[in-house]
């Protein structure tokens, strides 16, 4: 019989670079130790920031992690886009400390991935039980695995987690060689006010796609300017620090995609991409000029136009927005899992997640209806 241990790490740059990689695969790159390290590095997660990064690992015989859990204690809510303030009120009314509660993510990253990193898929139940271990040997009120790719759902429904529903908007690529044959899948009205669109939020300005090495400081400069208006207005304070993006990009390099617009060399707006396997993820925009349809530009059909070019699959813009739909973006589930070792609160939870599965799946008929797309 194969012997197999359970740690907690003191962060993720506590685990060997290829160790790490080897459990998280290829593709993803939100899970890979370059920028889950870079978030530590940063001062992003970690210190007062209510992200402490305890990653969870089963190793083998040797030593060797087999199974990972990107885990984090949690002493608030904020930044994961899966929203639980309810459920944190209703236990805290009955007397319990919610916080600190277990985080299995990408700290505010609302992206779908794996949530149990396996270079031996075998040990799926094992780490599941190691994180629930965890909650119960440190009183802890719940897990929760957020944005969990739907193939992980059932080890974590053998295990009795509740699963949860939620919608994102996301562009297919149908085999497309450039933005015009989008467009003509669209009906003539939907195609006209694209591009309508694009035309006025393009007037007067330059877009240029940086990668890799062509992304200097200054450009860096301007996105922190960029990010900090967004964040301050969004979120009250940003996420991320300023050396988070110059540390990226060093140590992720052309899987960074920043498309800035720029008035007479000057940049007044930027939308920063990472690019994986199969698909450009769209994180982070902001600008300092208040130009009509600009958002939707950098963000939606920009980064449309960078995926039929490099021959991705999709384009995932982030958590919600309705407003996507117009663009091509069409409403698709995310999931989360979690684990509420206290049988009254489970049930309570389980009751709720239920309910509101089936408003969403309501929802989602209803939004489906609405896309842009040619009927018959």
């Amino acid at each position: 019989m194969t012997t197999i241990t359970a740690r907690i790490a003191e962060g993720v740059r506590a685990v060997p670079a290829d160790q790490w990689d080897a459990c998280a695969g290829k593709g993803n790159p939100f899970l890979s130790h370059a920028f889950l390290s870079a978030l530590e590095q940063s001062g992003s997660v970690g210190g007062r920031s209510g992200w402490q990064p305890l990653p969870i690992i089963v190793d083998d015989a040797d030593g060797v992690p087999v199974a990972i859990a990107p885990a984090y204690a949690k002493s608030h809510s904020q930044g994961e886009y899966v929203f639980d303030h309810a459920w944190a009120d209703a236990w805290e009314r009955a007397g319990g400390d919610y916080y600190p509660k277990l985080q299995i993510a990408v700290p505010f990253t609302p992206v779908p991935g794996p949530r149990l990193l396996l270079r031996d898929p075998a040990q799926a139940s094992a780490l599941i039980a190691a994180v629930e271990a965890v909650v119960r040997q440190n009183g802890l009120s719940s897990a929760h695995a957020t944005f969990v790719d739907e193939a992980q759902l059932p080890a974590f429904q053998a295990a009795g987690w509740l699963t949860r529903a939620g919608t994102q908007f996301h562009w297919a690529n149908r085999g497309y060689d450039g933005f015009d044959d989008f467009l003509n899948d669209l009906a003539s009205r939907k195609r006209k006010a694209i591009r309508k669109e694009r035309a006025a939020a393009l007037d007067g300005l330059t877009v240029r796609h940086l990668t890799g090495r062509d992304i200097r400081p200054e450009h860096w400069d301007a996105f922190w300017a960029f990010y900090q208006d967004t964040g301050n207005r969004k979120w009250g304070r940003p996420y991320l620090t300023r050396s988070f993006f110059p540390l990226l990009s060093e140590v992720m390099g052309d899987d960074v995609l920043l498309i800035l617009a720029e008035r007479d060399g000057r940049p007044i707006a930027g939308a920063l991409n990472l690019i994986g396997g199969d698909a450009l993820y769209g994180r982070y925009w902001g600008a300092v000029e208040e130009v009509p349809f600009l958002h939707f530009e950098l963000c939606y059909y920009q980064a449309i136009d960078a995926a039929i070019a490099r021959r991705l699959q999709r384009v995932e813009a982030g958590a919600q927005g309705e407003h996507k739909l117009a663009r091509g973006y069409v409403p698709v589930t995310t999931w989360s899992a979690h684990f509420l070792p206290d049988p009254g609160f489970h049930r309570a939870v389980a009751e709720f997640v239920e309910r509101e599965r089936a408003a969403i799946g309501q929802e989602q008929e209803y939004l489906g209806e609405m896309t842009p797309f040619k009927r018959g």
